[in-house]
């Protein structure tokens, strides 16, 4: 079937102004197009890449009425850029025809109006497939870049293909071109610097590229995104303990203070968990009794319960900690549980209900009676 004859089913999904302002559909309808392209590659990979180009062409404007401040939206459509780039950057095909999907997708970009498709700049070199077809982009893209960061250019200096531009040269191999072009820039943006920081590396010049990263620092920059930069070249030279000792901390933030603990234990695994998370206390004063979790997780329940001693603890973590270890280690069960008593007693704690204290004090008396204690002898 040729690429014309084809009928993508997604196709009509994603018209102009398609969704409302809701994104449970247009999240929805995106994930049954990568399914889509997805089974077609299989077989057709030329026809794939096709039905990407096709999807993210049709992707902005078909997303330009849907509240995406959650911020949800924006995550689904990276996403599904970086699924779809090897899709359309494996296939071997001529240059007329790779040429024409890269057209199509700067068009994209430059009328990309939210925006959602940005992110396609970091993959540019990549979609190029061949050094010479990114050295022609990075041709075409360098002297607006240049004149954007003049310091006689007029305006805010951006230019939507600042990002493609980095990525071409990158893939070309221009590497000294693309440091030299960075120096250029009006402002230390770590979102430019970090091709600075892969050039470094593609040359082998790994203690330079640190140091890149390193100098990168400054208002507004996302330290925890250098420190993983700084951390990965570390590791990558099989200095762990000095990975660990100047950027592990800060590298491997998560969600939750539990998910923090236990990306850093897994990336070291040399490094004994009570002293990995004494040093995660350490560097978060006053907070201490929010790696209560962390500490029961690891096994380390005496630590687990001298946190709940320094400062409040969540008491619904505490109580089910108590109900769960009542029978396999009653003594941590009961001073989980009296450690909850004594947060609410102290007012520390918010929203508390009745139901609350109620659960506080069955899980208490629960543990008790795993341990061997009388009901008269906790009171």
């Amino acid at each position: 079937m040729t690429m014309n004859a084809h009928k993508w089913q997604f196709s009509t999904r994603f018209r102009r102004n398609a969704f409302g302002w809701k994104s449970d559909a247009p999240i929805q309808r995106i994930k049954e197009a990568l399914t889509e392209i997805k089974q077609v590659a299989r077989k057709e990979p030329v026809l794939a890449a096709e039905g990407a180009v096709i999807l993210l062409e049709k992707l902005s404007p078909a997303l330009e009425q849907v509240d995406s401040s959650s911020g949800v939206l924006g995550s689904t459509v990276n996403r599904a850029i970086e699924f779809l780039t090897p899709i359309i950057s494996k296939p071997k095909v001529d240059h007329k025809l790779r040429q024409r999907w890269l057209e199509r997708l700067w068009q994209a970009i430059q009328d990309d109006g939210v925006p959602y498709l940005e992110y396609i700049g970091d993959f540019w070199g990549e979609l190029c497939a061949t050094p010479d077809i990114a050295s022609a982009w990075a041709d075409d893209f360098k002297p607006v870049v240049e004149q954007v960061w003049s310091p006689q250019s007029s305006g805010h200096g951006y230019f939507k293909g600042t990002n493609a531009c980095l990525s071409a040269l990158y893939a070309a191999g221009r590497y000294e071109e693309l440091l030299g072009l960075l120096e250029k820039a009006r402002y230390q943006w770590w979102g430019d610097r970090r091709w600075g920081v892969k050039a470094l590396l593609a040359q082998g010049k790994h203690s330079e590229a640190l140091q890149y990263a390193e100098d990168s620092k400054g208002l507004n920059a996302p330290l925890s995104q250098i420190a993983q930069t700084c951390e990965q070249i570390l590791l990558s030279l099989g200095r762990m303990d000095e990975a660990y000792a100047r950027f592990a901390l800060e590298a491997n933030q998560s969600t939750t203070n539990l998910a923090t603990f236990r990306a850093i234990a897994k990336k070291y695994p040399h490094k004994p968990a009570e002293g990995i998370l004494r040093d995660l206390v350490a560097s978060h004063p006053g907070t201490e009794g929010k790696w209560f979790a962390a500490a029961k997780d690891a096994g380390l329940f005496e630590f687990a319960i001298e946190l709940t001693t320094l400062a409040p603890t969540d008491i619904r973590t505490l109580i089910r900690a108590a109900k769960e270890f009542a029978a396999k280690h009653p003594d941590f069960a009961l001073s989980s549980g009296m450690a909850a008593m004594r947060w609410i007693a102290k007012g520390e704690c918010y929203e508390i209900t009745g139901a609350d204290v109620l659960d506080a004090y069955l899980a208490v008396m629960q543990a008790a009676a795993a341990a061997g204690i009388s009901e008269e002898q906790v009171k």
